[in-house]
């Protein structure tokens, strides 16, 4: 779809970096003050502000005491494979003997604490169940638990219902009593600041008088990880994560497995990236949850040794290249119901779209798809593809089992995603058998006879939430750089200037190009390679646009375009050159 280009506002008039150019960075980020750039641990926020922390600490410590069995269970995706993998760790360093875990299997028992995920902690003889990354629905696993004699610990991020389950203890940044300034932690966050107040109360009690103290700090590999990974704001506090994560990564100081997918994704260590974690690493470790059982991602991030971590690295990979095949096929079939279901004019001719009237040619405001064999581990990444084409809200489903459909949502701004699915529950309470999740991603169960019913009222209820204006898909640029600023030394100092990502976006610049050539590469011929010519002057350019429309490109009648790009650094047989990762092409000459 057409999309608009728009520069961001630049927000105070403070000087936040001596570099003119970071300076009007962190301003369009809305950074008001240089202490928000601090990158150092000292400027974490204390972990005793979370609310119920305390009680979670004299959970773990009474359990300790007592040689209580404590089971960890995660959730399948990297947020709760690194959390399952975090807890594991951090409790053993802190003399915690009796610990194991389990990950729901994605098709066998779902999303969370359930009933059937409470039997299989039962049969591991757990006597405190601490969950990471999930929990604050589990209503009936809780319940289930606690009538068994077990005391139940929840750590989680995602937004609780109003009712929260009778756990012994919860701690949740977004519960409505926890005064915790950064509502973004990760589910990984969550769990590693529980551990740092669980190992400051040690230490009162005279635990490491007697033994060296942990340091919790080697950990923030998996904190990074799992924050990047799943997509949550970075504020302040989850860049200092992250960057402190990505340091030790970077040193090589880090977990076996990491240093094994880095591996296997062909990434260097040295010049690691945000960008780097969420889009070659997370995929390869998510794949694990997607397709087999997450326990396989958790047990590569617990490797002590290269040998066994390489192995099951290889294996996430494979599972990894497995889910792109089921991937372009399922993005295929979601493409063709949408021009067939909504005769969207991309799949016409010029002469048919005049000829329609144009009230048929419009897609709903939110869209809701739906083929019985799509992959469920896979309904997310669809959902967020077929987002990204049309810039609607989506929801891809499949068939959970006889007469239930699974959805996994993705949104866009302006449309939350999580609140809205509450506001059709509340005006349609038998639609929706479960839901929960953020802004942006959630998940679902509705009946398959109330698919076309259901498809309807969420493009509805999309419609009531927002303008139709806001469905017009809009880039962000942080502005045009000078021809003497399209340099491997500027293209180094915004890499210094992260870390980038969700909340805080890595730089985008626009400009016009002359296009002197342009063709298709890359294996499936699907990325653009173009050799640009910089209008306000300059030296010759290459730029490539990853994933490309091939309906539309290559186009030889575009001479002149102006593009929305990232500033790169492509290195091939020992040359480095600068190149533009382009995220969108405009053209100028009709």
């Amino acid at each position: 779809m057409n999309k608009i280009i728009k520069r961001r506002p630049l927000s105070g008039n403070t000087s936040l970096d001596s570099n003119p150019l970071l300076d009007r960075l962190y301003r369009a980020r809305n950074i008001k003050s240089v202490d928000e750039l601090d990158r150092g641990l000292g400027a974490m926020l204390n972990p005793n502000l979370l609310h119920g922390i305390k009680q979670a600490v004299s959970l773990l410590i009474e359990a300790r005491q007592q040689q209580h069995k404590i089971v960890i269970v995660g959730d399948f995706d990297a947020d709760g494979a690194t959390s399952t993998a975090l807890a594991m760790a951090a409790l053993k360093m802190l003399g915690f003997d009796n610990v194991d875990f389990l990950v729901p299997n994605r098709f066998e028992q779902g999303y969370g604490l359930s009933i059937p995920v409470a039997e299989l902690a039962l049969q591991k003889q757990v006597q405190l169940l601490m969950t990471v990354d999930n929990g604050v629905s589990s209503f009936e696993g809780v319940e289930f638990l606690k009538s068994q004699g077990v005391r139940v610990l929840i750590t989680d991020h995602h937004l609780p219902p109003e009712r929260l389950p009778h756990a012994d203890a919860i701690v949740n940044p977004n519960l409505a009593e926890c005064n915790f300034p950064s509502k973004n932690l990760a589910g990984v966050g969550v769990a590693f600041y529980l551990m740092l107040a669980l190992r400051s109360k040690l230490r009162q009690q005279g635990f490491f008088d007697s033994c060296n103290q942990p340091n919790l700090a080697e950990l923030l590999d998996l904190v990074a990880l799992g924050t990047i990974a799943d997509v949550v704001p970075l504020d302040q506090n989850n860049r200092i994560l992250a960057y402190q994560g990505l340091q030790r990564i970077r040193a090589r100081c880090c977990r076996p497995g990491i240093l094994a997918l880095l591996e296997v994704a062909n990434r260097e260590t040295e010049k690691l990236t945000a960008a780097d974690l969420g889009f070659a690493i997370a995929p390869r470790l998510n794949a694990a949850g997607r397709l087999d059982n997450m326990s396989l991602g958790v047990e590569l991030l617990l490797a002590e040794d290269m040998q066994k971590a390489r192995a099951l690295a290889l294996e996430l990979d494979q599972l990894n290249q497995t889910r792109k095949e089921i991937e372009a096929g399922m993005k295929l079939e979601a493409l063709q119901i949408c021009r067939n279901l909504f005769n969207h004019k991309s799949s016409l001719s010029a002469e048919e779209q005049t000829e329609m009237n144009p009230l048929v040619t419009e897609m709903p405001l939110g869209i809701a798809l739906y083929q019985a064999d799509w992959h469920q581990g896979v309904l997310g990444i669809l959902a967020s593809r077929i987002k990204d084409q049309y810039h609607r809200p989506v929801i891809a489903f499949a068939r959970e089992q006889d007469g239930l459909l699974k959805g996994s949502a993705r949104s866009i701004e302006g449309v939350h995603m999580r609140d809205l699915l509450e506001r059709i529950s509340l005006i349609h309470p038998d639609m929706i058998l479960k839901f929960g999740g953020h802004a942006m991603a959630a998940g679902l169960s509705i009946r398959e006879t109330d698919f076309t019913k259901f498809q309807q009222i969420f493009s509805q209820t999309v419609g009531e939430w927002l303008d139709e204006s806001a469905l017009q898909g809009v880039i962000w640029s942080d502005g045009e750089l000078a021809a003497n600023d399209l340099t491997i030394n500027t293209a180094q100092l915004l890499k210094s200037g992260g870390p980038w990502g969700q909340g805080f976006p890595e730089p985008l610049f626009d400009g016009e190009f002359n296009i002197l050539q342009q063709r298709l590469i890359g294996a499936q011929q699907n990325h653009l390679k173009m050799l640009l010519e910089p209008k306000n002057g300059g030296a010759l350019l290459d730029g490539i646009a990853f994933n490309i429309d091939t309906r539309y490109f290559p186009d030889l009648s575009i001479k002149q375009a102006r593009l929305a790009y990232k500033l790169d650094i492509n290195e091939y047989r020992g040359q480095r050159n600068i190149q533009l990762l382009v995220d969108y092409i405009e053209p100028l000459n009709g």
